[in-house]
């Protein structure tokens, strides 16, 4: 059952975050660009730079290219790359509660980036980071990790702190409610309600800015545990990006999407704004990957049974 399976998934979560810390790992051995690699329209800000109010295009990011600049050489002197994942968001990035690894889309990802850095996809170590720590983690000194592919949305906010490579999905806002609220609306699921969003994410700022009628709002570390609070009754709905809330949705079947999508964006891969050359790299990356049906292949096998048709930039 789908709810056996959340608690399977979150027990193994937790007996191995237990073990490992927040920072556990699992190891093997000129202008801007617009989603797609398409030059984007002059004005757009690039990384390393804090974008106006009023000029902020979360689309938007430097243009693919493959120079080892010294990001590339400190990594490839180390001789592994070091990528911060999620490990509870299912078929995302989370790991498999028989075999112990971390799998999903955004693993496929992280291991693109290492085969064309490093030449070996399994040169990566992979670090299980909260939502929460995102952000600050990419501007430590010394930095802990290279990037982070972690279902991330880009925002304006986020834009002024740290680089983003141009966009591999496009996402929305959505609420998770279970079936038995029978919520036809954003309004009606939350509404009086006590909604759950990850502390610091894109909901969660949201919910902050505009509270939608919500009575209260709960936030955990990881979004995982919002899908558990709905299941032990601790909280009524869940606000997330819609790649997210799909995943809830397919982990137990007595959740259901509820309302319309709102506030479409897109989500990247975040590195430090000082990195100008793995932000070129990782771009490159992307384009190389839709062209060599990669994105295609991790969408069919892990994406398409609870998203529908394929296509990176509709909003769920």
């Amino acid at each position: 059952m789908r709810r056996a399976r959340t608690g399977t998934l979150l027990a193994a979560a937790a007996l191995l975050a237990g073990l490992l810390g927040a920072g556990g790992s699992a190891a093997g051995a000129g202008g801007a660009v617009a989603p797609g690699g398409a030059p984007a329209a002059a004005g757009g800000a690039a990384p390393g730079l804090a974008p106006a109010a009023d000029d902020c295009d979360t689309g938007v990011s430097l243009p693919p290219a493959q120079q080892a600049g010294a990001r590339i050489q400190e990594i490839r002197k180390r001789g592994y790359l070091v990528v911060g994942v999620d490990q509870s968001a299912y078929n995302w990035g989370y790991r498999d509660s028989l075999s112990g690894k971390i799998e999903g889309f955004d693993i496929d990802l992280a291991r693109a980036v290492a085969k064309s850095v490093l030449g070996d996809e399994n040169k990566l170590v992979l670090k299980t980071i909260a939502t929460a720590d995102r952000v600050k983690l990419l501007q430590q000194q010394p930095q802990p990790i290279d990037l982070i592919v972690r279902a991330m949305t880009i925002t304006c906010d986020r834009m002024k702190q740290i680089a983003f490579s141009a966009p591999y999905f496009k996402v929305s806002q959505r609420v998770v409610a279970p079936k038995t609220a029978h919520a036809d609306s954003v309004a009606k699921a939350l509404g009086g309600k006590r909604v759950c969003a990850a502390l610091n994410s894109s909901s969660h700022t949201e919910l902050k800015a505009n509270a939608h009628g919500a009575a209260s709002i709960v936030t955990p570390d990881n979004q995982l545990d919002c899908l558990v609070l709905m299941e032990l009754g601790e909280a009524d709905a869940t606000l997330s990006d819609s790649s997210l809330a799909a995943a809830m949705v397919a982990q137990d079947e007595t959740m259901e999407l509820a309302g319309e999508s709102f506030l479409p964006t897109y989500m990247g891969v975040g590195m430090n704004q000082r990195d100008t050359d793995l932000v070129g790299w990782v771009n490159q990356v992307l384009v190389d990957w839709r062209n060599n049906g990669g994105w295609q292949a991790g969408y069919d096998r892990w994406l398409r049974s609870s998203m529908g048709k394929p296509d990176p930039y509709r909003p769920w």
